[in-house]
């Protein structure tokens, strides 16, 4: 029993006709008849009542009619559904992100992608570096927009740079250097510093080291910080300065000033990361592209960004 044998049924069920159903079908009459007994034959009941005036549905053919209407309805959205999920219109897509550095670009891309594919769930998980990374690794996460420290060196991992930021020095209002239009390296360097947990952000500490390792002076960290949210505050109540960039005003406002770092030509990349060898789903490379998108419009990170704070 074939899905065409179904077909053929319904085709003459409805039309209550062989040769109108053969034409709907544009099948050979004959041919036609010879299916509908031979699914008659297999189930071993006689869905039609032959006559030379027509057909008409048995009992059992009006019961297996519907039955059959229901079956192939099924049958083709389950098709749709597939053809859907491959040209990446549904599903669900689960994305790691960074909070602050990313502000610029994943909030809009999210918006542009939900417009455009509506029937896909984006699920967004805030996270650590190595919950990232562990994510990607054991495939709970398909892609993340991360900045390219916390993927740098993990093996099977590879880094797509959207955006490129110049680094800037978060200050709270009133503190001395913020008298000053650009702070050099070496001035930053002996402030204690606010940073992320060393535990979550090795790649954090890696950074700071190839920052100012021109000038040889290792920065003191004060305090380290599980999220954003409270190294922002730690800088606000005076606990030290912070290395920032520019999307980090977006999620700070007036709270903190940012003064650019000067003597360096260091940059923070934001960007993609995803396995190497992973799966990723249509819909997968549909926000890949949507992404590429808005980082273009974001600016990239220039310096102009902060013009209007100093």
């Amino acid at each position: 029993m074939e899905l065409r044998h179904f077909r053929y049924f319904l085709a003459v069920g409805e039309a209550l006709s062989f040769t109108k159903a053969a034409a709907q079908l544009r099948v050979a009459q004959p041919a036609l008849s010879r299916q509908v007994q031979d699914l008659e034959d297999e189930i071993g009941v006689d869905l039609l009542k032959r006559s030379r005036r027509g057909v008409k549905l048995t009992a059992e053919g009006k019961l297996f009619l519907e039955e059959v209407r229901k079956i192939l309805k099924q049958t083709d959205e389950s098709v749709e559904k597939v053809r859907a999920l491959t040209r990446g219109q549904i599903g669900e897509l689960h994305v790691g992100y960074a909070a602050a550095p990313t502000v610029e670009i994943l909030p809009p891309a999210v918006a542009a992608f939900q417009r455009a594919f509506p029937r896909v769930n984006v699920v967004l998980h805030d996270l650590t570096r190595n919950q990232i990374i562990e994510g990607l690794q054991n495939g709970t996460l398909e892609l993340a927009v991360t900045p390219q420290a916390a993927a740098l060196q993990v093996e099977g991992i590879e880094f797509e740079a959207l955006q490129k930021h110049p680094f800037y020095v978060a200050l709270p209002p009133g503190h001395r250097l913020s008298r000053l239009k650009t702070i050099p390296l070496e001035k930053a360097a002996v402030e204690p510093l606010v940073g992320l947990r060393r535990k979550d952000n090795p790649s954090y500490y890696q950074a700071l080291d190839q920052l100012f390792g021109p000038v040889g002076i290792k920065p003191g960290v004060a305090v380290e910080c599980d999220t954003f949210s409270s190294l922002i505050t730690a800088v606000e109540t005076g606990r030290g300065i912070a290395l920032a960039i520019p999307p980090f005003k977006q999620v700070s406002g007036k709270r903190l000033l940012y003064r650019p770092l000067a003597g360096t030509t260091e940059a923070f990349s934001v960007g993609i990361a995803r396995a190497k060898n992973g799966d990723m789903t249509p819909a997968g490379e549909r926000f890949c592209e949507i992404l590429r998108k808005e980082s273009v419009k974001g600016g990239g990170g220039r310096r102009s960004d902060f013009k209007s704070e100093i």
